[in-house]
């Protein structure tokens, strides 16, 4: 018979411990998801959209940045199931989607995708999940 005597149980008690907190009140990780997902939104803004957003067919600036009404009403939330960023602009959808707008729809505004994640700010989210689960570790 072989036997297994682990000299600090304690230690790897409480790590347990911590691991299943971690796992249950994930409000932190939460809070730094919706942190990083508002970063990259406002990054879509400073870069003029990832890949760049359409020019402006009939005058001249930035889409979208004009009065920064819709870039300053981006906001985040987090508890602890979820991760949000969004806006309460009632044009941000027509904006971020394109389609018809307008009186009787005759106005075609493209697509400007603003709430969007590209491949590499996903990957961030799984780094800051990482980090995260890393951090109880210790």
């Amino acid at each position: 018979m072989i036997d297994i005597k682990i000299d600090n149980l304690f230690v790897v008690q409480n790590q347990i411990e911590r691991l299943q907190q971690g796992v249950e009140n994930r409000y932190l990780l939460m809070r730094v998801l919706s942190g990083s997902m508002h970063t990259a939104v406002r990054m879509n803004f400073r870069q003029s959209g990832r890949p760049k957003w359409l020019g402006l067919k009939y005058r001249n600036g930035k889409p979208l940045i004009d009065t920064g009404a819709l870039r300053g009403s981006i906001s985040s939330m987090a508890d602890n199931d979820t991760a949000l960023v969004g806006t309460n602009m009632e044009y941000a959808a027509i904006h971020n989607f394109g389609g018809w707008a307008g009186r009787n729809k005759k106005v075609f505004i493209p697509q400007r995708e603003f709430m969007m994640l590209t491949g590499d700010d996903k990957q961030g989210l799984m780094e800051d999940v990482q980090q995260y689960f890393q951090s109880l570790m210790k």
